[in-house]
């Protein structure tokens, strides 16, 4: 199985990439039953799992998000719950809650939505700062602090939160600090025709869903995640990583560039490209495969910008052609 970047988003060293990790490639065509046409986005989703982080995913509704979510929490076997943000929801419908259980008796904690290992946070951008805040701290924390006491997630936790496009009513704008907690920020996008047809045929008899059976699981998950974080980084790989981030600090189209966080993931996502590939070292490829997806949602533009997306988008384009790739071996 192999793919290239859409050509809309691809660098001039485009990376192809060959899936040879035999459980990601298994999950790849497991997922792509409920959700037709979007390998590489399935891939990323993926990558940003094995990473160990979480995504965001922008765009209009019904193209697709959620059941992407549903499918991976089967093919992988992991307890899903998803949560509507509506402006009416609180914070402790995300983290929980304890209640008073009566004269003499303790109080009692109730977990919210977040307890699981996948949620599907639907919709962030319509809720309140405070809710939103919840959910961000958690993410960042793996727990959650109730009336003095600490309470674990499960673990693997992973949130896969939707936002519409801001024109859309009722969102408001996440701040970037928050956005900066998403590993990855990836768009559906609307199907093909030819896609779109195969969907319809689709659900002619049945819902696709039900045909995603378990590929692996919770410790297999984890399993790979330690074998992705030792995978092996060259000196001349970090210094590309860091050339790229103080590329955007001193970029005149911005007013805010990448944070150490945003090499870290860029590291971390590109260790990910590579095991999913079947090496145990990081290549520049990588690097520039995820780069995109990794940055755009953390620069902040000078001045206003319709397309702020595409802007963004264009501004790492021309970093990624400006600044020099490394053409050496890995040495260990």
């Amino acid at each position: 199985m192999s793919f290239t970047r859409n050509a809309k988003t691809m660098p001039l060293r485009p990376a192809r990439i060959q899936v040879r990790q035999p459980v990601v490639h298994d999950l790849i065509m497991e997922i792509q039953k409920a959700v037709c046409g979007k390998n590489e986005i399935i891939f990323k989703v993926l990558l940003a799992i094995l990473a160990g982080g979480h995504i965001l995913l922008e765009d209009m509704p019904g193209v697709g998000k959620t059941t992407l979510a549903l499918a991976l929490s089967r093919s992988l076997a992991l307890s899903c719950k998803r949560i509507q943000f509506t402006p009416d929801v609180l914070p402790t419908d995300v983290t929980g809650f304890t209640v008073y259980q009566g004269a003499g008796k303790d109080f009692e904690f109730r977990e919210g939505a977040a307890f699981c290992n996948l949620l599907l946070a639907d919709e962030i951008n319509r809720t309140s700062s405070k809710t939103q805040s919840a959910l961000l701290e958690l993410m960042e924390e793996g727990a959650v602090t109730i009336d003095g006491v600490t309470h674990p997630l499960p673990d693997p936790h992973i949130v896969i939160a939707t936002q519409n496009p801001i024109h859309c009513v009722g969102t408001q704008k996440l701040p970037e600090s928050q956005l900066d907690r998403f590993l990855l920020r990836l768009s559906m996008g609307y199907p093909s025709s030819e896609q779109e047809i195969a969907l319809l045929k689709a659900r002619e008899q049945s819902n696709p869903l039900d045909d995603v059976v378990q590929k692996a699981d919770a410790r297999a998950l984890l399993a790979m995640r330690r074998a992705v974080s030792e995978v092996y980084v060259s000196d001349d790989i970090y210094g590309y990583i860091v050339a790229l981030t103080n590329a955007t600090r001193s970029h005149a189209k911005l007013r805010l560039g990448i944070s150490p966080r945003g090499s870290l993931a860029l590291m971390q996502t590109a260790r990910a490209c590579a095991f999913a590939q079947g090496r145990d070292y990081v290549l520049p490829d990588d690097v520039t495969y995820i780069c995109a997806d990794v940055f755009c949602h953390r620069l902040m533009l000078r001045g206003s910008d319709e397309d702020a997306g595409g802007a963004a988008q264009a501004v790492v384009q021309e970093i990624l052609e400006q600044v020099p790739v490394p053409h050496t071996e890995p040495e260990r």
